[in-house]
């Protein structure tokens, strides 16, 4: 364990990418996920079809194959994102490999938000959205008002489990320069061969830690949601 409390600096900078990245893919995930689950239960008949593409085609598609077309074919095509490099939030800059990777990330994931949102919002008795209909809400409305506060009591143990996922799946990034947890802890293990199992529970309490309190978190809203 030496390896790691002599340069606890590193162990902490690696698990803040590690969130970093967890944090940006999970909340763009959220919102373009919404977006996507919206467009699967809408009354427009093409964009239901193209939603439900993009869902088949990205929840089929391994994890991997995207980050890689993120990384070799997309700067190849002429979209490298280092435009987002002069970009300072707090006063540190964002890295093209970084939004690469919370893009990769994000269109992976919501295909998995829209498919639990969805599940979510047909989980809720028809005649609460004819209800809405008959006193002349629009379809936007009437998901506003009526049906989407119902449905996110639904789908919060489906989205925990998603964002849970999510967490995990950053580890990909390490294969792509990324030096969040899994990098830096196979550094440490080049460096450290005989500390390898120390090393590698010290790492897997980090990623334990991050998914209690998610869990945790998820538990308390559900609970909160349940009285309300």
């Amino acid at each position: 364990m030496e390896a790691v409390f002599s340069n606890f600096d590193e162990y902490l900078k690696a698990f803040g990418l590690t969130l970093g990245l967890f944090v940006v893919s999970g909340l763009a995930s959220l919102v373009f996920g919404l977006f996507l689950a919206s467009l699967r239960v809408g009354p427009v008949g093409i964009m239901r079809k193209a939603a439900a593409v993009y869902v088949t085609v990205f929840r089929n598609t391994p994890l991997l194959m995207i980050f890689i077309f993120m990384a070799v074919a997309m700067p190849k095509l002429g979209y490298n994102f280092k435009f987002i490099e002069d970009f300072e939030i707090a006063g540190y800059s964002v890295s093209a490999f970084f939004f690469r990777s919370c893009l990769a990330l994000t269109l992976y994931t919501s295909a998995f938000v829209a498919e639990a949102f969805r599940s979510g919002v047909n989980a809720v008795p028809v005649g609460q959205a004819e209800a809405g209909r008959a006193i002349g809400l629009t379809f936007t409305q009437s998901m506003r008002y009526v049906v989407l506060p119902q449905a996110l009591r639904a789908v919060v143990p489906p989205l925990t489990s998603v964002q849970v996922a999510l967490i995990k799946n950053t580890s990909v990034a390490a294969a792509f320069g990324m030096a969040e947890a899994v990098a830096t802890m196979r550094a440490f293990n080049n460096d450290n061969a005989d500390q390898r199992i120390q090393i590698f529970l010290l790492f897997a309490i980090g990623y334990i830690l991050i998914v209690e309190v998610v869990s945790l978190a998820s538990y308390a809203l559900e609970r909160r949601w349940k009285v309300a």
